[in-house]
């Protein structure tokens, strides 16, 4: 009985971890292109005439990739575009689910359904109205305005919502018994329990900021203020083609390194906000 076990769980484990390979060898083919050398990339790009082991292995698209005089400057732009916005949508998103999930108010049922439906508002359909906001305020090239108009996420409103709809009644009311006031409920107890939902909102949007291309490509229309996506994406219509694949392979790396990192150190609060959701519904 116990070998069938063994053997049922060790096809399981081989069953998800082929997929997961055939998933990441985009990901590991394009680390290997990023060291090794334009050369030999300008001859052959084939996986199997080169493998994903590099050799020779080389640094030389990292280092002409950062010896242009901007490229540290987009990724730093990036840190604190994305950072900021996380930040905003945490305190904006946790403040609104309490409020809709925890507290009665006039307007209320309304003032939800109107939060609800920025859901079925595609983001371009309001872009002409947004670039005209901001330029008439004089904000268009600065932090700011990459940063406001992605403030208000729907999404993480209703996430946050629900998570605070789901902690149990009884530990607010002995709170107030206590003579607690609503912000320190707020700030004491719901907060630390909301966290891996907050640290899973947090890790969705600076994905969503670090990746974001569309607006920072309008609103930004100077390379000091690019971010890293907008940045690259001028370097490879520039000159990709003459300084070839490898630094473009490089400029994906380094895009997508902060991401990686992210989710590696905070996967666990992403599976418990997973597992918590599962286990309400």
């Amino acid at each position: 009985m116990k070998s069938s076990i063994n053997r049922g769980y060790f096809w399981l484990v081989m069953g998800l971890a082929i997929p997961a390979f055939i998933w990441t060898v985009p990901t590991l083919w394009m680390l290997s292109l990023s060291f090794q050398p334009n050369e030999l990339l300008s001859r052959t790009t084939s996986n199997t005439a080169l493998g994903l082991i590099p050799s020779p292995f080389t640094l030389d698209n990292y280092a002409s990739l950062f010896a242009f005089g901007q490229t540290h400057f987009w990724f730093l732009n990036s840190l604190i575009v994305a950072g900021g916005m996380t930040l905003a949508v945490l305190i904006l998103s946790a403040t609104a689910g309490f409020a809709f999930a925890r507290l009665e108010f006039p307007y209320k049922r309304t003032l939800m359904a109107f939060c609800l439906l920025g859901l079925m508002v595609p983001e371009q359909a309001v872009f002409i109205p947004l670039y005209t906001m901001f330029a008439d305020l004089g904000w268009h090239n600065s932090y700011h305005a990459l940063i406001l108009p992605r403030v208000a996420v729907p999404i993480g409103v209703f996430l946050m919502m629900q998570f605070f709809k789901g902690v149990p009644g009884e530990i607010e009311e002995a709170a107030r018994i206590d003579g607690v006031s609503t912000w320190q409920i707020f700030r004491h107890i719901m907060v630390p329990l909301a966290r891996p939902a907050m640290i899973t909102l947090a890790i969705l949007t600076f994905l969503y900021a670090w990746n974001d291309y569309l607006w920072p490509l309008v609103s930004a229309q100077r390379p000091e203020r690019f971010t890293i996506t907008v940045g690259l994406a001028s370097l490879q219509s520039n000159f990709a083609q003459s300084e070839g694949l490898g630094r473009v392979m490089a400029s994906g790396v380094i895009a997508s390194l902060p991401v990686v990192i992210l989710f590696l150190v905070f996967q666990r609060y992403v599976v418990q906000a997973v597992a918590l959701g599962g286990s309400k519904g």
